[in-house]
């Protein structure tokens, strides 16, 4: 059973993110994402639970519209040779957040190709990822950088 639960759950990743407690709770909203997991936009309208202080968007919930994207997609497109991480993570504000706030996340076949070489090549790869998270005049807020450990599974053992 479990397994079944599991599988409807991967097979609708973009509806059931949406249920995702820290994303309930903050309003993040996956508005997109493509069937082949190379394309992902969020958004995150400015509500009274998800206000700091000063009445804009929390830092911490900023940040968690973007955190486990790219893992996921590399996890989906790499396939289950490969071990995937989240390494790191930063957040530099750039202006306060109001409003509706969104954010995209786009994997090319070439970044893929890639990623996929230089773990093969080098036993493992951290590459990094920038994303732009912009207010309804397409004005950057704050800008995310992700790092992302990747490496074969089998890697260690050779």
């Amino acid at each position: 059973m479990f397994d079944k639960v599991t599988q409807w759950i991967e097979d609708n990743l973009d509806r059931t993110m949406n249920f995702y407690p820290p994303y309930l709770g903050a309003g993040v909203r996956v508005r997109e994402m493509s069937d082949d997991f190379r394309y992902v936009r969020v958004e995150m309208p400015l509500r009274f639970y998800n206000r700091n202080y000063v009445g804009t968007h929390f830092g911490g919930s900023l940040y968690s519209m973007c955190d486990p994207f790219y893992m996921l997609m590399l996890l989906k497109n790499l396939g289950s040779d490969y071990i995937v991480w989240d390494r790191a993570a930063s957040i530099e504000f750039k202006k306060p957040g109001a409003g509706t706030v969104s954010a995209e996340f786009a994997l090319t076949e070439e970044r893929i190709e890639q990623i996929r070489r230089l773990a093969d090549e080098n036993d493992k790869t951290e590459p990094t990822f920038h994303i732009d998270i912009l207010d309804e005049d397409d004005d950057v807020v704050a800008t995310v950088e992700k790092v992302v450990y990747v490496r074969l599974k089998d890697a260690k053992s050779q």
